[in-house]
């Protein structure tokens, strides 16, 4: 089992940067592909970025790039997402999560463990 608990979510002006963090604990959490989702009210929850075990190599959905980076530290078995120029578009929860896959993927059903959600709010 591994449990995830995201923190660093919270109100922010149009413009402005929030750092997300995701806490692991469980089993090794360095070999295994991390990933950040949102979902804003009234839809579907999406694919925003992934890192592999690595942390060498990184994927952003289109709306992100430029703007968020997902890092990762193993030896504090966390990872980041930083999010910079942010836009009342990214309000959403994100969760954090982790697939046992060797493979990385935007694809939320192959993710096994999930965290309990941290709100972004972006005010305009």
């Amino acid at each position: 089992q591994v449990q995830l608990v995201e923190s660093g979510g919270g109100l922010v002006q149009a413009g402005g940067s929030l750092r997300l963090s995701c806490a692991a604990s469980g089993r090794t959490f360095s070999r295994y592909v991390m990933g950040w989702f949102r979902q804003a009210p009234g839809k579907e929850r999406e694919f925003v970025a992934t890192i592999n075990w690595t942390g060498g190599s990184t994927h952003y959905v289109d709306a992100v790039k430029g703007r968020f980076t997902i890092s990762k530290d193993n030896a504090k078995n966390t990872v980041y997402l930083q999010m910079n120029s942010l836009k009342p578009e990214d309000t959403a929860v994100y969760y954090c999560a982790v697939s046992n896959r060797n493979y990385q993927t935007v694809d939320d059903w192959e993710y096994d463990y999930w965290g309990q959600g941290t709100q972004v709010t972006v005010s305009s």
